[in-house]
């Protein structure tokens, strides 16, 4: 079994795919992975189109600027509002506002499972709304998020620069130095 940590420690965004097609069995045990993901009050309001047919994928990447290069699959994660608007007023608004980072989560759980199986991804949250809605037949309710695409790396990715972790972690309480730098 591969080690956790290291998965988490060496994922990093890819962007240059090679044109290599993900076999079915790989692409369900992302699949799988994502939908393993943590999910408040197990509402799993989330729903995922995963797009593999080739011209899909170009229309899509025509509505999603974000998405660089040519992936071998897509998938777009959405919040399925059915599930958090059952509730009155202020509790449907905060499940709803949970079920979205929940949605991150199971798209982080989907890199990770990518990561292990030596392909890669990154999600893009810049794409036309309405015209993914129509090329994808989303009802009402399905609100996308995410456009993740995936797909083996034409090259070795390359880590991006990560700012400290001492920088960024506060032990019991906020310290910072004013003087380090950090403006509020």
């Amino acid at each position: 079994m591969t080690n956790a940590l290291e998965v988490m420690r060496t994922r990093t965004v890819l962007r240059n795919y090679a044109p290599r097609p993900v076999e079915d069995a790989l692409v369900e045990d992302i699949l799988e992975a994502m939908v393993a993901a943590p999910t408040a009050s197990n509402k799993q309001a989330w729903s995922f189109v995963v797009v593999r047919e080739p011209r899909t994928v170009r229309l899509v990447r025509a509505f999603a600027p974000g998405v660089i290069g040519t992936p071998a699959f897509l998938v777009v994660a959405c919040v399925d509002r059915s599930r958090t608007d059952r509730l009155p007023g202020q509790i449907s608004q905060k499940i709803y506002q949970t079920s979205k980072l929940c949605v991150a989560m199971a798209v982080e759980n989907l890199l990770l499972a990518a990561h292990t199986l030596g392909l890669g991804g990154c999600p893009v949250s810049s794409f036309r709304e309405r015209q993914l809605r129509d090329l994808l037949a989303l009802p009402d309710h399905i609100e996308p998020l995410l456009v993740v695409p995936v797909g083996y790396p034409a090259e070795p990715p390359t880590p991006s620069d990560r700012r400290d972790k001492n920088e960024v972690i506060s032990r019991e309480r906020w310290e910072r130095d004013a003087s380090a730098g950090t403006s509020a």
